[in-house]
């Protein structure tokens, strides 16, 4: 058998096409999703600027619009290649449409690499025939990326080195890169099943949604926090989510109250979880992803 010839159960190119565009679109509204919750410690709502003083909730929507495309075509590189640089050269391109839109104000750089690698391995384990669904989506990010993501992240130094894998190295923390290639544990281990408990608890979205973006706060080595308030406002993200998790987080019905307060603490601080708010995005995003037909 010819290794290109199309599978029986894999999806035929009009099929693929729509099903890349639903994953794209699925991650677009993921984005909203973040952006809508509120109250969220230090970040951009509907509400206000959070720590913010360069961006605001109208800021994000031109950035989401920019990106409308990029979701769905890094979905259909994905399933047509193992390569990494095609992926890496859509992001890029993605990034510098974002900052057109934006006024080179950087609202989503972390999503586009995180919900792009996501997409693209959801259109390779569509592209292959099977279901999409939390373990195969891992599965695939690891098996086909993995080890060039590995070898990106351990190429120190570089001329195009981001900021957040700087402040990784400065510290002892686990970059962007190297927890991709690792196949997103914070995700996967954490924030996703902190989500999926909240529903199986019947708590509303917001609630939900909260207790999903605090379990990324308690977990995530999140540089941006670094960046605007050094390893201390780490440490005290950190703090604060666990504390919150620990009273019950966003299953309490006091939930949105003691976010609120904690925003107020992290905007004195100008600090702003944008890894944590990257993650519930890619935790909503599966969750639309897996509830699609199949």
């Amino acid at each position: 058998m010819s290794a290109h010839r199309v599978r029986d159960d894999a999806p035929r190119p009009a099929e693929a096409d729509a099903f890349h565009a639903a994953i794209g679109r699925a991650a677009t509204v993921a984005l909203y999703d973040e952006l809508a919750l509120a109250p969220k410690p230090g970040l951009v709502s509907f509400v206000d600027t959070g720590s913010h003083h360069d961006m605001d909730a109208r800021t994000f929507l031109r950035s989401l619009f920019a990106l409308r495309r990029y979701f769905p075509r890094i979905a259909a590189q994905g399933a047509a290649s193992a390569d990494f640089e095609p992926l890496q050269a859509l992001g890029m391109a993605a990034e510098e449409r974002m900052l057109r839109a934006t006024g080179g104000v950087n609202t989503h750089r972390g999503a586009i690499f995180t919900l792009g690698l996501l997409c693209a391995a959801a259109g390779a384990v569509r592209a292959a025939g099977l279901a999409c669904d939390a373990d195969r989506i891992r599965a695939a990010l690891v098996a086909r990326w993995g080890d060039a993501l590995a070898a990106r992240a351990r190429m120190g130094l570089r001329a195009n080195e981001s900021h957040g894998a700087r402040v990784a190295r400065l510290h002892g923390l686990r970059s962007a890169g190297t927890e991709a290639a690792l196949g997103l544990p914070t995700l996967f281990e954490h924030v996703l099943p902190a989500l999926r408990a909240a529903r199986r608890a019947g708590v509303d979205d917001r609630r939900a949604r909260l207790h999903a973006l605090f379990a990324a706060m308690a977990e995530a080595d999140d540089t941006n926090l670094v960046h605007r308030g050094g390893i201390g406002g780490l440490h005290f993200a950190r703090r604060q989510a666990r504390a919150f998790l620990a009273a019950g987080g966003g299953m309490e019905r006091d939930a949105v109250a003691r976010a609120a307060r904690l925003h107020e603490r992290f905007v004195e601080r100008r600090l702003s979880p944008g890894g944590a708010a990257d993650l519930l995005a890619a935790a909503c995003w599966i969750e639309r992803v897996e509830a699609m037909p199949r």
